[in-house]
């Protein structure tokens, strides 16, 4: 029988179901890697050995963007680290409530390249500063409807606020800020950080450093309120 004759028997739905059951048929006969010719949407056909070697160097280009993204997160998180230490040693070594505030506030600003930080207080508490960042609400937390739904869960939240709650954190300035992120801190209080960018803060960001924020502060301002 001819090669020809054998050719017409066999069937292409035969060839590919044999192939599929046998992965490495090529790894026996490496040959015809060179012999098969696959089309191509673009440009001339090529040789199935060149089209898995450009498949492996798109892999390989692949791989390395990845690799230099993760690194880049690596490094910014290790920075972010650093900050949050910074924080926790500079309210180590605060004194009263005032002092324990405006140290926040300044490594918050300074370190963390946040462009507005408010501090909400609930209640009267002695010794606050008198200061824009820093707001009092002697109604206590129920004077502050607006984050009702948050004060309640306590988790971090981080995004794009209502007018209403940014105007309430922040007043005129509300209408440049276009993202926040917001913690409460010990029992009575609570941080809220506005940025201009909208992509500084938002919902799928993780709140790892937020809550370690929010600890860190928390811890300080209930330390500060034993010792006044």
């Amino acid at each position: 029988m001819s090669e020809t004759a054998i050719e017409g028997n066999i069937e292409p739905a035969a060839v590919a179901s044999y192939l599929s059951r046998h992965p490495d048929f090529l790894a026996d006969h490496p040959e015809l890697a060179d012999l098969l010719v696959l089309p191509a949407r673009n440009g001339p056909a090529t040789s199935l050995a060149v089209h898995q070697m450009r498949g492996l160097r798109e892999k390989n280009v692949e791989l390395e963007t990845r690799l230099r993204e993760l690194s880049t997160i690596a490094g910014e998180n290790e920075a972010l680290m650093r900050r949050v230490h910074g924080l926790m040693l500079a309210l180590l070594g605060a004194g009263d409530i005032e002092e324990t505030v405006r140290s926040v506030v300044r490594r918050l600003t300074e370190d963390f390249n946040s462009e507005r930080v408010r501090l909400v207080f609930f209640g009267d508490l002695a010794g606050l500063p008198d200061e824009p960042w820093l707001l009092r609400e002697s109604r206590g937390s129920a004077g502050l409807p607006e984050f009702a739904s948050f004060l309640e869960h306590g988790d971090p939240v981080a995004g794009r606020l209502a007018q209403e709650k940014l105007h309430r954190l922040f007043g005129d300035e509300a209408t440049d800020v276009r993202s926040a992120a917001l913690m409460r801190v010990g029992r009575d209080a609570m941080l809220a950080i506005g940025s201009a960018d909208a992509d500084r803060f938002h919902p799928g960001m993780g709140t790892l450093f937020l809550d370690m924020i929010s600890t860190t502060v928390g811890s300080a301002i209930e330390r500060a309120r034993k010792v006044a």
